[in-house]
Parts: structure tokens; C-alpha cells; sequence
């Protein structure tokens, strides 16, 4: 091998200060000043602003405490923020890639952030690629599909290019940087697709929310407009009037609280998982957890142990010397998976002293390594039953029992022509069996609770290995996995249509390629799944980047931790469960949190519009709405998004929350709407009708909170009743503030009727809403029959 030198520690900072050094284009997390942007330079934000004013301009400074609570939120959603950004950015720290360099004629373990152009640098099966470079010595296969799309193996020898991006299947090389940080071709790439708008697509429940609050700041306008000039010259309001019963109708529209809910939520949520060492790199994928209902596992590194060990051969034919061969075969190696580890552990001890002249390196494609001893012959390591080919059968006594103890089991063989160059399949006719070389990996201790924590949750499991389907069944099956016997060759299965079957019908999956494992998960997508996959090594890489949320361990190949968007740093599958669950938690609470502030957007908008057409003033004051706000929607909800909540997530964001909130919604805007003709016909003051208005909305509201908190625990007494205290507390003593106003005989009677009202129409009204959504999913059900 030739000799290198690498830079000096003179040349390393000559070029850190020429700013060439590989750090990226930007942070994978927002800077400080791009948080606190967002969350102050908001459209919402914007609109209480302009209202603020309006009210200011008429003297109106009470009404003005709403941007109180807008002050509280926007702070609380730069602290939660923050705190989440130094969270993920300390973890990312931790999980950074670290690349072998040679540097003043030494190698040495760096940062990828760290190096600079010219380094010497080496990179071995399942490194990713980190800055574009030029091989100088060896011979690897790159696979570029992350940036090109291609999945075939691309070889590389001395005086090859190796772009940013790409990663190694096989092989070992040692390459110098050309372009390194905004220059490599990936960074430069990842600048084209953010130049064209290219963005991470969004999850079903952001993407709802944006389109809800997008209509809601649309429809403020009109709306706003129109309400000024009925109430003003229609209905000949003052102009204070006017204002503030035209901002309360506005406020009464904006979820001010729920964007914020939901932005705050996904942050503790990052840094919940970030404590468990799982370093999230999507937002996205958080809610994508909650309705995983299929997660592909792959058997070595999931299931069992990553290290596996070597046992002793078995052999198949009389005084071959096995000892001598396996010696020469696997001295001086340097492996690049666990399996080459095992064998190098165990055989690769005091070389039989034989020169390679030829070596073929594993790779995934041809299943097999290689090397021509010139005189001493060539041998070959791989996979029984593709190297055996149509002699499989010869193996299979020999091979049978140790597949059925779950074991991964190798075929040694000497070749008896020579190798074909480029590698491909060989010629079965010409191997001379020598040895079956068993190797084990140990189920992981906590394998089987964490499977049965998936089988209780209704997420299915599906295994897929490369390694033999009898081997792997026997594994899932030790691992507890629910229908392990229901196994398939993968070998077996000529067409896509084929394995669209299986997937459905099988649990594991044997002899898979990494094509087909890409391929499973697309099925699985295709059938309505949603579908996490695990996985460790490069062959897993292409299903991690095409599921719905790929999860890797940090202990694998490089390659599979950057293309996944969760990353367990420390490697163990038992963290899964709570991950899984910590998915499910945050968009429960959020889907639950969001039905309560759309109560308030639902009356109002519907109140809106029926003042609009006909002769009634809007009867709240801002600072009315902001009570009721708070002790029936914004409190609550944020005590009740932080809390366990690891049920399965069903049905669309938006259509679960509405048929949540659509009752109580109605409740308020019929209860509020009988108030003002009660006003209008025994010709009760308008002062009175807000009192009367705003507590039949708020004893409303506590009955909706009631509901939310079924079933009650400990948490959802004390939310409740403090609740319940606040906006009683609240009436009470800020009588004279809000304003509310003594009512007559007559109000009380109106009062009681509508309170009296309140329990059975939101009981009505919720009970009318569950059979109607019985009836469509009868409808869908019957439908989707018909299609069958």
C-alpha cells in the first residue's frame, strides 16, 4: 500500500482560515434569531396587533388583556424552542459522524464537521461519504441511489470520484477531499432543491392546521369589515361598541393557543426522546410514530445482539485443512460487518502466511467474498444455497439442523477456475465443498417484552433478513413474535405482485435483497400502512429512507443513520416501545387539546355570520371571550398535551377534532343565540345579554372540559377543578372588569333556563353526531366491500 503522509497541523488551519472546511450549509435545527422570528413575526400575531390598536384608538384599554395571554404564548413557544434546539443540538453532538484521518502521518478519529480539503481519509463498508473525494488506494462499491436514485453499485478503484451522499457497500478505501461543506455535490444539491422551495413534507395533522388557520386569516378580514359596518351604521353602535364587540367576534374566530399547543408539544416531545438518547431528526416523524401500525425489523442488531460468534466448522470433506485455509482466508482482515468480525475474532489469529494475488470483497449483490491464493487455490465464503446453486441439495443434511437452531450459517468452498471479473455468480460446477461455518447471535434479552408490547399496542411486526427464512423464523419465534411460522424465501418471489402478497400474509421474510426490502415496505405503504423500519447495516439502508419513519442504530453503518429520521444512539431496540408511545402521546393530547379550542372558533364564526344577516349585536366583550378562553380551552389544554396518552391514533387530524368539537360548538352559538332573542323580545339590556352570554359559554365549557377528562385521574380532578375555580373565581372577582353587570329578575330566568338547557343539548348534540359517524363508516364499510 502506498505510503501517505496527510496534512500537517499548519496546512489544517491554514485552510480552516481559507474557510474550507467541511462544516454544512447550516444547522440542521433553526438559529436563536430564526425561533424567536417565527414565533414573534406570526400572521395571527400581526392580526391581534391591528386589533390592539382598534381598541386603543377608542379608548378601550381593558379589552386590550387578550395580548396578555399573546405575550405569555409567544414567550413560551420561544423558551420550549430553545430549549429544544440546545437539546438536539448537544445530542447531535454526541452522534456526530467520525471519520479515520491521517493527519502529520498518523491516523486519528475526527469530526466530519472538522475536516478540511486535501485530508487523507478512509472510508469502509457502511460509511457514508461526507465531502466529495478522489480514491488513492483501494477498491470499494459505492451505492450513489440517495443522490442519483440509482440502487446499483457503482465500483471504484484508484482515481475514482466518491460524491458526498453516496455511501460504500463493500470494500475499503482511502481517498483524498476535493470539496469539502458548501462546495461537496450534496451540499451543493441541497441548495438547488431549498432555492426551488423544496421542503420536508409536513405530517396529515400540520399540514390540517395550516389549512385551517390559512382559512381562518382569510375569512377574518371580510368578515371584520362587514361586522364594523353592521354594528356601526346598521345597527348604530358607538364606536367603542362596535369595536369591541368586533374584535371579541375576531378573537372569538383566531385558535391563538393551538399553534403554539402544537409547535410547544413537538418540542418537549424532541427533547423527552432526546433524553432516552434518541436523536429525532424530523419534527415530522413524531406524529408519523403515532400511527405506525407496521414496523419492519430486521433479525441481527433488532432482534438479537449485533456481535455475533463464530463456532466451529463443520466439515464436508476428509483432510481438507480447514484450519489452514480459514487462517489465511481471514488474516489481516479488516471487516466491515458483523459477520466478517466473528470470523476474523475467531480464525483470523496467526495467519497460515499465504499471498493473496485476488480479492473479491462481500457485497450484498453476488453474496459471497473471495480470494485467490495463487498455488494454494481460491477459496470463496458465502451464502449456502446461492453459491451452492442447483447443489443445494447436497447441503441440505448437513445444513437443516443448524438453520432450525436459528443459526446464520456460511459455505466454504475452493473455486476450481478462476473468479469472474467484474464479480458475478459462479459456477457451481466448479466449487468443491470444504465447510459449513455456523455463526450465532443471542436474543436480546428484553426482545420479547418489547414484542409483546407491540402485539398489545395492535402494531404488527414484520421480519426481514437477508438470512436464511427457516433461520429467521426460529429467532422470531424465540423472540416471542406472534406468527414467526408464517415464513417466505424472498428468493422465491419472482414479481413485485408476488411479494405484494406475502407481505400481507407473511411475517418473516428470508434472503431478502436490499431492493426487495424497499420493495416490502412500498407493499406494506400501498395496503394503507403506515410503516416504521429498523435497521442497522447498508443493506437496510434504501427501505430506512422509503419508510414512513426509518429508525437506525447509531452502532450501524453510518449510512443508515443519516437517511433515517430517528437514530437510537445507543442502539437498543427496548427504547422502541417508548418511542412508539411517546408518538402516540403528544398527537392524542394535541388531537384532544384541538377539539377544545375549536369550540370556541366554531360559536364564534357561526355567530358571526348570523349577525351578519340578521338585526343582533355581537354580545361579547374581549375581555369576556379571554376568561372563558382561559379556564375552559388554553390551561387545560397545555396541562392535557403533556400527559401519557398511548392509544393507537385512528381516522384524520381534522375530521376526529371537528366531530369533537362540532357539539359543544353548536351548544354554545344555539345557547348564545336563544340569549340575544330572549334580549331582543322582553327587551333585556345588551349589558345583561354579554353577562348572560358569558356564563352560559363558560358553564358550557366546563362540561365539554368535564368530558375531556373522562376518565378521571388524580391530574384530571386537579386540572378541573382548578379550572372550574378560576373561571367561577373569575366571575366573581373581576365582576367589574370584564364587564359583567347585576342581571334582574328576568335575566336570572333566562340564565337558569339556558344552564338548565346546556346538559341536555351537548348530550343531544353528541349523541346526534355518533350516529351519523356510525352511519358513514357503515356506508364506507359497505362500500369498500363492494370494491373487494
Amino acid at each position: 500500500m502506498p505510503s501517505y503522509h496527510g496534512l500537517t497541523a499548519a496546512e489544517v488551519e491554514t485552510r480552516r482560515a481559507a474557510g474550507q472546511t467541511n462544516q454544512p450549509p447550516r444547522s440542521q435545527t433553526k438559529t436563536t434569531g430564526e425561533i424567536v422570528r417565527d414565533n414573534i413575526c406570526t400572521y395571527f400575531n400581526l392580526v391581534f396587533l391591528v386589533l390592539a390598536v382598534m381598541l386603543a384608538l377608542v379608548g378601550s384599554w381593558l379589552n386590550m388583556g387578550f395580548l396578555g395571554i399573546v405575550f405569555w404564548n409567544t414567550l413560551i413557544g420561544i423558551v420550549q424552542q430553545l430549549r429544544a434546539k440546545k437539546t438536539i443540538d448537544e445530542l447531535t453532538l454526541v452522534s456526530a459522524r467520525r471519520v479515520r484521518c491521517l493527519r502529520d502521518g498518523q491516523w486519528c478519529e475526527v469530526l466530519s464537521d472538522d475536516l478540511v480539503r486535501d485530508d487523507v481519509v478512509e472510508f469502509g463498508a457502511g460509511d457514508q461519504i461526507v465531502a466529495d473525494a478522489v480514491v488513492l488506494d483501494g477498491s470499494a462499491q459505492a451505492n450513489e441511489s440517495l443522490i442519483t436514485g440509482e440502487a446499483r453499485a457503482v465500483p471504484k478503484e484508484a482515481g475514482g470520484e466518491l460524491r458526498s451522499g453516496s455511501f460504500l457497500m463493500a470494500g475499503r478505501c482511502t481517498a483524498r477531499l476535493t470539496h469539502v461543506g458548501a462546495d461537496s455535490y450534496a451540499s451543493k444539491l441541497t441548495a438547488e432543491a431549498q432555492a426551488n422551495g423544496h421542503r420536508v413534507a409536513r405530517g396529515e395533522m400540520m399540514r390540517s392546521l395550516d389549512r385551517l388557520i390559512k382559512f381562518i386569516g382569510i375569512a377574518l378580514i371580510p368578515i371584520g369589515a362587514v361586522l364594523i359596518w353592521k354594528q356601526h351604521w346598521v345597527l348604530e353602535l358607538t364606536m367603542k361598541e362596535t369595536v369591541n364587540a368586533t374584535v371579541a367576534a375576531l378573537i372569538g374566530m383566531i385558535p391563538e393557543g393551538l399553534y403554539l399547543l402544537t409547535s410547544v408539544a413537538l418540542a418537549v416531545s424532541m427533547m423527552r426522546l432526546a433524553r432516552r438518547r434518541v436523536l429525532t431528526r424530523d419534527m415530522n416523524c413524531i406524529e408519523t410514530l403515532a400511527r405506525v401500525d407496521t414496523l419492519c425489523v430486521d433479525k441481527t442488531g433488532t432482534i438479537t445482539e449485533s456481535a455475533m460468534q463464530a463456532d466451529d466448522p463443520l466439515p464436508l470433506a476428509e483432510n481438507a485443512p480447514l484450519d489452514e485455509i480459514l487462517h489465511a482466508f481471514y488474516a489481516g482482515e479488516q471487516p466491515d460487518n458483523d459477520t466478517g468480525r466473528a470470523l476474523t475474532d475467531r480464525f483470523g489469529q496467526g495467519g497460515a502466511g499465504w499471498l493473496a494475488v485476488r480479492t473479491v470483497p462481500f457485497n450484498t449483490a453476488y453474496k459471497y467474498s473471495a480470494k485467490d491464493f495463487g498455488a494454494q487455490g481460491c477459496y470463496v465464503v458465502g451464502a449456502p444455497d446461492i453459491l451452492a446453486g442447483t447443489r443445494a441439495g447436497e447441503l441440505t443434511s448437513a445444513l437443516s439442523p443448524l438453520l432450525a437452531q436459528g443459526r446464520r450459517v456460511l459455505l466454504l468452498a475452493k473455486y476450481n477456475a478462476a473468479l469472474p471479473d467484474p464479480p458475478a455468480a459462479l459456477d457451481a460446477a466448479q466449487l468443491e465443498f470444504l465447510a459449513l461455518l455456523p455463526l450465532q447471535n443471542r436474543i436480546r434479552e428484553n426482545a420479547p417484552k418489547t414484542f409483546r408490547f407491540f402485539a398489545k399496542q395492535g402494531v404488527d411486526v414484520k421480519v426481514i433478513s437477508g438470512d436464511d427464512p427457516q433461520a429467521v423464523s426460529h429467532v422470531a419465534a424465540g423472540a416471542g413474535i406472534a406468527g414467526a411460522e408464517h415464513w417466505v424465501d424472498a428468493a422465491t418471489l419472482r414479481s413485485e405482485k408476488e411479494l405484494a402478497e406475502a407481505a400481507e400474509r407473511c411475517t418473516v421474510f428470508g434472503r431478502v435483497t436490499p431492493e426487495q426490502k424497499r420493495q416490502l415496505v412500498h407493499a406494506l405503504q400501498k395496503r394503507g400502512h403506515t410503516v416504521a423500519m429498523t435497521g442497522d447495516g447498508v443493506n437496510d439502508v434504501l427501505a430506512l429512507k422509503d419508510a414512513d419513519c426509518g429508525i437506525a442504530m447509531a452502532s450501524g453503518a453510518q449510512a443508515a443513520s443519516q437517511v433515517a429520521q430517528l437514530v437510537l444512539l445507543d442502539s437498543d431496540f427496548a427504547a422502541l416501545p417508548s418511542v412508539v408511545a411517546e408518538g402516540r402521546r403528544v398527537i392524542n393530547n394535541i388531537q384532544r387539546s384541538a377539539s377544545l379550542f375549536l369550540v370556541k372558533n366554531i360559536f364564534s364564526f357561526l355567530l358571526s355570520i348570523v349577525a351578519l344577516g340578521l338585526p343582533l349585536a355581537y354580545p361579547f366583550q374581549p375581555l369576556q371571550l379571554s376568561l372563558v378562553t382561559f379556564a375552559t380551552i388554553g390551561a387545560p389544554a397545555f396541562f392535557l398535551a403533556l400527559e401519557p396518552n398511548h392509544e393507537l391514533v385512528r381516522g384524520r387530524f381534522m375530521r376526529n377534532v371537528m366531530r369533537a368539537a362540532m357539539p359543544g360548538g353548536l351548544t354554545d352559538f344555539l345557547l348564545v343565540f336563544c340569549a340575544q332573542g330572549f334580549g331582543f323580545a322582553f327587551d333585556i339590556p345588551s349589558e345583561m345579554v354579554g353577562t348572560i352570554c358569558t356564563l352560559v359559554i363558560l358553564c358550557v365549557g366546563l362540561q365539554i372540559l368535564w368530558g375531556v377528562c373522562i376518565p378521571f385521574t388524580p391530574l384530571h380532578w386537579a386540572i378541573w377543578g382548578s379550572m372550574a375555580a378560576a373561571g367561577i373565581g373569575g366571575v366573581l372577582l373581576l365582576a367589574p372588569w370584564l364587564p359583567l353587570v347585576r342581571l334582574n329578575l328576568g335575566g336570572v330566568l333566562v340564565l337558569i333556563v339556558l344552564l338548565a338547557l346546556s346538559t341536555p343539548t351537548l348530550a343531544g348534540l353528541t349523541f346526534l353526531g355518533e350516529r351519523l359517524h356510525g352511519v358513514y363508516n357503515d356506508l364506507k364499510n359497505k362500500h369498500a366491500r363492494k370494491q373487494a
